[in-house]
Order: C-alpha cells, then sequence, then structure tokens
C-alpha cells in the first residue's frame, strides 16, 4: 500500500485572531497618520504662524507669531494660520495689461481742484511681530486682498492729502520727486501701526492731466526754456564784451609802457650824449685843436699870401670853459661820474685809507 499523506488541519480561530492583530495595528498607524496631519502643520520661509484659540478662558488671536516649521496644535481647541512675511508688489494701472484687466489707476486733486491721474506701484511686507495683529483687526491672511482694499485706499487718501497742498505744474514737473516722498512718509505713518512696511512707492509712467491742462503747463515750461537760452545768450555777449574791453585795455598799457621805453631810452641816450660832449668839450686845449688842425689839412698852401710866412691856425680856447684849472677841475668831475655809473648799482665806493699821523 502507498504511503498515506498526513492530513493538514487549517485552523480558522487562530486566522481569524491574526488578522484582527493586523487589522487592528493598521487603523492604529492610520489613526495616528490622521491624527498627526490634523494636529501637525508645516510654516514655510516667508511666512510666520498665528495661533488662534478656539475655546476656553484665553480664546483668541495669540499675541506670540508662531517661527517657521513644523507646529503642533490641538484642532479641536485652536487654529493654525500662515501668514505671509515676504515682499508684496502691487500695481495699479490704467492698462489691461499690468495688474487687473480693469481700471485700477489712482486719481488725486492739485490745489488747483485739477485732477491727476497716475499708475502707481507699491512694494510691501508685513512685520512678523505684529502679523498676530493685523489678522486680529482684519480676520484676513490674503495679503492680495488686503493690498486692493485698505491698502489702496490708504495709498489713494494719502495722495489726495499731499497733492492738494501742490500747484498742479510742480506735481507735473520737478515737485513730482516731493509728492511720491511726502505720499510715502504718510503712509508709513498711517499703516505702520498695522504691521505694514513701505518698501518702495513709485509713480510709473507720465502723470495723466486734462489736455488743456497739459497743454498749459507745456506752454509754461517751453516759455520758461526759451528765456532761460535768451539769459544765457545775454551772458555770453556780456563775458565776449568784456573779454574784448581787456584785451584792447591790455593792448593800450602795452603800447603805453612801449612809449615809455623808448622815450626813457631816447632821454638816456640824450645825456649819454650831452655828457661826452662835455667832456670832449672841457677836454679841448689849444694844443690838441692844433693837431686836430694838422690832421686834417691836406698840405696845400693859400694862393695869396700877404705876408711871407705860413699861415698857422690859431684857436682862442678861452671861453671853452674858463681856465685850465676850471676845466680839468670839471673834466675830473665827469669823468668820475662816468666811471661810478659804470659799476653796478649798489657796489659801494671805496673809501680813502686815512693814513695815521
Amino acid at each position: 500500500m502507498p504511503p498515506q499523506k498526513p492530513v493538514i488541519s487549517f485552523d480558522t480561530d487562530a486566522a481569524t485572531r491574526t488578522f484582527k492583530r493586523f487589522a487592528a495595528l493598521a487603523a492604529m498607524a492610520i489613526a495616528v497618520v490622521v491624527l498627526t496631519s490634523a494636529t501637525v502643520m508645516r510654516i514655510d520661509a516667508g511666512h510666520v504662524g498665528i495661533r488662534v484659540k478656539l475655546a476656553g478662558s484665553a480664546r483668541g488671536v495669540d499675541d506670540i507669531p508662531v517661527v517657521v516649521g513644523w507646529v503642533f496644535y490641538n484642532p479641536l481647541t485652536e487654529q493654525i494660520v500662515s501668514f505671509p512675511t515676504s515682499v508684496q508688489n502691487v500695481i495699479w494701472t490704467a492698462s489691461p495689461h499690468e495688474g487687473r484687466a480693469v481700471d485700477e489707476s489712482v486719481t488725486f486733486s492739485s490745489s488747483e481742484g485739477v485732477n491727476v491721474n497716475a499708475d502707481i506701484g507699491l512694494s510691501f511686507h508685513i512685520e512678523a511681530r505684529l502679523a498676530p495683529q493685523l489678522y486680529l483687526r482684519f480676520r484676513q491672511p490674503d495679503l492680495s486682498m488686503l493690498s486692493d482694499g485698505y491698502v489702496r485706499n490708504a495709498v489713494r487718501e494719502a495722495f489726495n492729502d499731499v497733492a492738494s497742498r501742490m500747484v498742479v505744474q510742480d506735481i507735473y514737473g520737478a515737485g513730482k520727486g516731493k509728492l511720491v516722498a511726502d505720499v510715502t512718509n504718510k503712509l508709513r505713518d498711517v499703516i505702520a501701526k498695522d504691521g505694514f512696511v513701505i518698501d518702495q512707492l513709485t509713480i510709473n509712467g507720465a502723470l495723466r492731466l486734462p489736455q488743456n491742462v497739459a497743454d498749459a503747463i507745456n506752454r509754461a515750461m517751453e516759455a520758461t526754456q526759451k528765456a532761460i537760452e535768451a539769459e544765457n545768450r545775454v551772458r555770453q555777449v556780456k563775458a565776449e564784451a568784456e573779454q574784448a574791453v581787456a584785451q584792447a585795455h591790455g593792448g593800450a598799457e602795452a603800447v603805453r609802457e612801449k612809449a615809455q621805453g623808448d622815450a626813457d631810452s631816447i632821454l638816456v641816450r640824450a645825456r649819454a650824449e650831452a655828457k661826452a660832449n662835455e667832456i670832449i668839450r672841457y677836454s679841448t686845449s689849444p694844443a690838441v685843436l692844433q693837431y686836430r688842425a694838422l690832421e686834417r689839412w691836406d698840405g696845400k698852401l693859400p694862393l695869396m699870401n700877404g705876408g711871407g710866412s705860413l699861415p698857422m691856425l690859431t684857436f682862442d680856447v678861452s671861453r671853452i670853459g674858463g681856465s685850465d684849472a676850471d676845466r680839468e677841475k670839471k673834466l675830473r668831475e665827469l669823468l668820475g661820474e662816468t666811471a661810478g655809473e659804470g659799476k653796478p648799482a649798489g657796489e659801494a665806493q671805496p673809501k680813502p685809507v686815512e693814513k695815521k699821523p
């Protein structure tokens, strides 16, 4: 007879107990996952968590914001709201290609009551420590809705307040930068207490004015520019005239100095010639005159001679300079002056050596 196979009996009770254990473990795991997902929330970077207590005596918004990371809370008594603190950029423009497809531009009035329309850009963020206060006031974590409502109204009111103290020509011209700066400062005073921090406020593009006002301002600016150009031309002509006068004055001074120099030169030369003539006059004697006459005689005798002797030239030098002693004294004085003039200016004359007795 072939051997008989052992009969394997299946214990249904044990299998049931095992299945129940696995089912209980799975249910517990699912419960833990569900409970964890319901009681844990992640706060991403650029956000803060706001803990809202829904029950109990301390119900309301917690004043201390939750930092970035995983946050555990009781969903039955608490709620965690994620609030953005990164920089938000909004633009209110009339163009359908920027922002929304509707006209969101801002209109404000000048001191004359002229309406001015502008495209406004704003960059802001929320101060983290004031986020709970902001949420408590508006109950709105969506900053886009806050910017299109509360913030836009504050911007429009600030522009109206500041522009109402400025004339339209200043707003349209050089005062545009001052307008933006003053509106920025006013906004910081108004909405800073709610946690809004203004990073930048801009007027995008050109301001839009009524056509008649814009034409009048452009004509006034053109007239001002022409006046400035005319004033610059007058200054240039005046400067050129002053330069010509200065050149003429300089030329006249040069001619005057040259004439004075020429006159001084002639006077010095005349004085030198006169002194030379004086020296010659006082140095002349009968013998010198006789010698110079003989030098110039050509050796020819006169054709007619009444006497027998040769004629000789005689000179009367008594009137030249007095006596010989006077002429010699005067000549020594003149020669002494000439020798003194030849020495460098400021050179002291040598003192005579005194002989000791």
